[in-house]
């Protein structure tokens, strides 16, 4: 069975649009992980902050949270978030 291409955009108030769907391994309600291993990419250059809001699809509709805890390990980004509420079926974020 194909693993489902999950990601998630994230925004932080007065700055803007941080990451466009951007992929992660990991997605629920309560947050996301990513898993590094064997990738150039380590999770201390992905910067996400407290209070980012996180967008994302849940079946066929567009949910958003705020970014509530963030933990790095060597080889994983583990985001929690809360206040998920669902997105107007005609909210529209460019």
């Amino acid at each position: 069975m194909d693993r489902p291409y999950l990601t998630v955009d994230v925004e932080r108030r007065g700055y803007g649009r941080r990451y466009t769907e951007l992929p992660v391994d990991v997605l629920s309600r309560q947050g996301f992980s990513i898993d590094f291993s064997g990738a150039y990419m380590r999770p201390d250059l992905i910067d996400i902050r407290p209070g980012d809001i996180v967008r994302w699809r849940d079946g066929e509709r567009r949910v958003q949270a705020i970014v509530a805890e963030i933990s790095r390990e060597a080889s994983a980004l583990h985001v929690r978030v809360e206040g998920v509420t669902p997105l107007p079926p005609d909210a529209f974020f460019p």
